[in-house]
This record gives C-alpha cells, structure tokens and sequence, in this order.
C-alpha cells in the first residue's frame, strides 16, 4: 500500500490510498466466492459457475463493490496510522480507480484537529457565587418530595383535571379518514406530560369518563411523519379511568417516613444545607462556563465543517443510547414529539461546535501551563472508578488499554485547565 497526504483548506486534507493489483485480485477472488452460489448461468449448477465465465457474461465490475468494501477499511486503517495526522471525523471516502488488473485507488477527505491561538485565559471576569437559600425553595423541594411519595388512587364522579394520569382509547382522523399510527387502546397519558402533540392533552381536561370526546390538533409542519406535517386531524377519544395523586401530610411522621431524621424541623435544616451545596456547585460550573466562553471569544480556531459533523453525530448517537436505556427507541421518541432526524442535527449542531471549541481552547491552556497528568495520578483517578464500580483497581487497569489511559490522562488534563482558569480568573 502507498499513501499521498495533501493539505486542503480550513484544516482538511486529502489521503490517496493506493492498493496493489495483487491486493485487489485477492478480493475480487474472494467476492467471486461469496457471490458464486446466487448466480444463475444456464449450463452450470449454482455455486459451480467459473468466475471468468461469470465475468465475461455481466462484466468484471460485478466483484468491484463488494471488493472495495473489503479492501477500504484496512487499508484506510494503515493510512490513519502513516499519516501522522490528527485526524478527528469520519472520512469521506471516494473511489479514483478500481480495475481488474490494476492498482486500486480510493481518496478519503478528513478534518484534521485545529491549530488554537489564545487570547486572554487569565484574570477573566466571571459572576461572584450566590448560595443563599430562601424559604420558598425549601418549601418547593419538600413539595417534590411529597408528590414523590404520593399515593396513585382512581377519582370517580369527577371530569379529567390537568396533572391526572388517564387511561384512554383514542383513534385520530385526517378529512374523515383514519390514519396508521393515530390509533390506542387503554393507552395511559399524564395531563400536562407534553407526550403527545400540542394541544392534544389540554382538550381532554373536562372530558367525563366513558363519554366520547373530539379533540382537535394540528400536526406540526416538520412531524416525523410527511403524509400528516401540517394536517388537520380530529381524534376521538374516549377516557376509562381517572387516576389522581393523594398527597401525605407535612408532619413530623413524613419527615421520618422520608429521611433520616425525626422531625420536620430537622428535615427542613437539611434540605437548606443540600440546597446550598448544590448553588455552590452550580455557581462553580456557571463561572467554568463563563470562563471558557471567554476564553473562546479571546482566540482563534478554524474548525472544520466534517468534525462539527462527526460531532454532531455523536451527540445523537449518545442520545440514542440514553433512550434505550430508559427503554425508548429513537423512532418511538421521534413519533411522540414529532422531531425528525434533519431537525436534531440541526438543534444539536451548535451544542456540538461548542463542545469542539471548549475541548481545544482547555487544551491549548493546558499545553500553555505545561499541565500533565503523572501516571501516579492516573492510577489515584482509576482507583477511584474502581471503588465506583465495585471493581478491584488492577483488575479496572488491566481492562485499559493505552489508548484508554491516553485518553484519561487528556480527560484529566482539560479538567485541571477548566480549575486553573477558574482559580486565576476575577469574580466580580
């Protein structure tokens, strides 16, 4: 295999990956045995049809696809490593010249990680921190704790009030007809949960139990689904059953029931006190956000359009794997807000640019006040994982590989660079 490296503007470049003939004939002979047993010539038995036979009938190019397919990912894997690039999106990747016979050769355009100038990253201004902690918030963090605690009980002789969890058939309706996906039966919905489409929930409050209602929506113009964005629909719904919260008294029984102390009092105290350490932490990652922005408006970086992209599709993917854990599919959460795929990248994009411009600038300061992280640091930071998961620290170790520790090592890093901004900077 040879490699050409060629610098592009805004921080791209171009690798040419050239396979030899050998190389290519190797698996056009192997795409030949994967195929050979689904291709029908008249005077051979399947699977039994010579590949010059094959390739004389419908042309060599019926091996190129699955050929290319299998020489690009290895041989783009050696040239990520001979580039020495540090190369931060998934290639794009185009294929120059695949001929029996020939060299094979294909490009892939990557971004490459930009260069940062800073600005200004000490002495920056940032808010002075604010922990009081008045009544009201006390008063709002017990409340949640008792609707936590509250009882489900089914209401009877009452219409649905918003914040009740209904159980309800309902079947939607475009121009009198019904749609596929407009239809449940016994489908449990929170009033007030913004689960289904605007303006659905609040037309059920008032409904009577087993008494059918219309309730009248407007699809919006960017709904996953394209046969109903902007339609009128008409859903006929009928409520089975009303549930509501029953809330436990504010007494000195509650506040033993909950916590770890006796009474109201002392439960109070301690809410105040875990109020106040959460300002602080907050106060501490609002003044790290005001630094970095900063610190990003003070330098320059020309960040490439392919690794704002490859981000962007991370942060979905991550997204994604939250779903699943929470036992929702993307196309389920997709039905029910009425998002679309074009429309979260498009939401996610610019979290995602500065997401890159946080990481390089923190960086850059790092690498400015020379901060490296020790191994005897690293391994206090894996014992520490270790404990979290129950895990024997050598045993964590051994699982990492290098390019994990690497990884760690910059993780710690850009974390003592946000501390040492913070610690440098003005609060005013």
């Amino acid at each position: 295999m040879s490699l050409q490296v060629e610098k592009l503007e805004h921080n791209m470049a171009k690798l040419t990956v050239e396979v030899s003939a050998e190389e290519l004939e190797g698996a056009l002979q192997k795409a030949y045995q994967k195929q050979k047993g689904k291709i029908s010539v008249p005077g051979f038995r399947k699977g039994k049809v010579p590949r010059q036979m094959i390739e004389k009938m419908y042309g060599p190019e019926i091996f190129y696809d699955d050929a290319a397919n299998a020489l690009i990912p290895e041989a783009y894997s050696k040239a990520y490593d001979e580039s020495g690039l540090d190369i931060v999106s998934q290639p794009k990747i185009d294929v120059v010249q695949i001929e029996k016979g020939k060299a094979f050769i294909f490009t892939a355009e990557v971004a490459v990680k930009p260069e940062v100038t800073l600005g200004q990253y000490k002495g920056l201004e940032v808010d002075k921190i604010s922990n009081r902690v008045t009544a009201k918030e006390v008063d709002a963090k017990l409340e949640e704790e008792q609707q936590k605690n509250a009882r489900t009980i089914t209401v009877e002789g009452r219409p649905v009030q918003d914040k009740d969890e209904v159980i309800l058939d309902f079947e939607g309706f475009v121009d009198g007809v019904a749609f596929e996906g407009g239809k449940g039966e016994n489908y449990p919905l929170t009033i007030g949960s913004g689960a289904f489409i605007p303006g659905f929930e609040e037309q059920l409050i008032g409904a009577e139990p087993e008494k059918e209602v219309e309730v009248k929506v407007t699809f919006p113009e960017e709904y996953q689904a394209e046969e109903l964005q902007g339609k009128d629909a008409v859903f006929k719904c009928t409520v089975h059953e009303i549930k509501a919260k029953e809330l436990p008294e504010l007494d000195d029984e509650f506040a033993s029931e909950v916590s770890e102390f006796d009474t109201l009092d002392e439960y109070k105290a301690d809410i105040k006190v875990k109020i106040k350490e959460q300002k602080t932490n907050e106060g501490k990652r609002a003044q790290e956000d005001q630094a970095v922005e900063a610190i990003i408006a003070n330098s320059e970086m020309d960040i490439p359009e392919a690794m704002v992209d490859t981000q962007t599709r991370q942060m979905v993917d991550d997204f994604a794997q939250r779903l699943q854990q929470q036992g929702l599919s993307m196309e389920q959460y997709m039905q029910f807000t009425g998002m679309t795929a074009e429309k979260m990248l498009e939401e996610m994009r610019p979290q995602a640019e500065k997401r890159i411009k946080t990481r390089l600038v923190l960086e850059a300061v790092a690498k400015a006040e020379n901060i490296e992280i020790s191994d005897e640091k690293l391994d206090e930071e894996i014992a520490k994982m270790a404990k979290a998961y129950q895990m024997e620290a050598d045993k964590l170790k051994e699982f990492m590989g290098d390019k994990e520790k690497d990884q760690m090592k910059q993780d710690m890093a850009v974390q003592e660079a946000i501390t040492f901004v913070v610690e440098n900077a003005v609060e005013k």
